[in-house]
């Protein structure tokens, strides 16, 4: 479904992203791991048309890195980025419609909005409350809720369970596994590496804005390096 080819990104003289090539299946999910300045997010915010690079980024046959930003929107890429970037005054409600800005069929984005509570049910109890009222764990289910109101065929996620208490983010990624099992793909940034591997089908590690490692979950899990690096207590 995604296909990145040769993916250079470069801020000033600084090269944040050297020839990263990568893929995302149909109802696949896919970790990226990496520490703090690996160049994950990097990775997101070029996918999504935040920042240009040099290198082809394709998905579902549309070549996304020739398109504007609503225009990555619409072909069904949608970006939930790190530190949630929610309305504070606006309600749940309202932010959760935002997700939908670029969709006309009324009856259907009720009926996502609708999913969204199914997926968690606490949004719905505090649809009218204010963004800037909630608990960081709910702060990013209205995030992530609104990311799935603009019906993406591929969801980007980075870092959602940064900051949360370990309860909450075992909701987060329960949540995830149920959000790839309705049919959508989901590109994982994540820290957490035991949690993403935990979920993920497939993983790549990025280090210093290479693509460095790729594989099944499991086998990621197994290497020494992944391992040492990523997964010690």
């Amino acid at each position: 479904m995604l296909e990145i080819k040769d993916l250079s990104v470069h801020y000033d003289k600084a090269l944040a992203l050297d020839h990263v090539s990568l893929e995302v299946g149909t109802n696949e999910i896919v970790a990226v791991l990496g520490a703090n300045g690996a160049g994950k997010s990097t990775l997101l915010r070029t996918i999504s048309g935040l920042v240009r690079g040099s290198g082809e980024i394709w998905f579902d046959r549309i070549r996304l890195d020739a398109l504007h930003r609503h225009e990555i929107v619409r072909a069904g890429v949608v970006h939930c980025p790190e530190g949630r970037r929610l309305f504070p005054e606006m309600t749940v409600l309202d932010n959760l419609l935002l997700g939908a800005y670029l969709r006309k069929e009324h009856s259907e984005i009720e009926k996502d909005r609708e999913r969204v509570y199914e997926l968690f049910p606490v949004l719905k109890d505090r649809s009218r409350q204010t963004a800037a009222t909630l608990s960081g764990g709910e702060q990013q289910m209205v995030a992530i809720g609104r990311a799935l109101m603009s019906k993406p065929k591929l969801l980007m996620l980075d870092e959602p369970s940064l900051g949360l208490a370990p309860i909450v983010q075992e909701t987060i990624f329960r949540s995830i596994t149920e959000i790839a099992r309705s049919r959508m793909s989901v590109l994982l940034v994540e820290q957490n590496a035991r949690r993403a591997l935990a979920i993920a089908q497939r993983a790549y590690v990025l280090e210093t804005g290479r693509m460095t490692l790729s594989g099944r979950n499991q086998d990621l899990a197994n290497d020494a390096h992944v391992r040492e690096a990523y997964l010690a207590p």
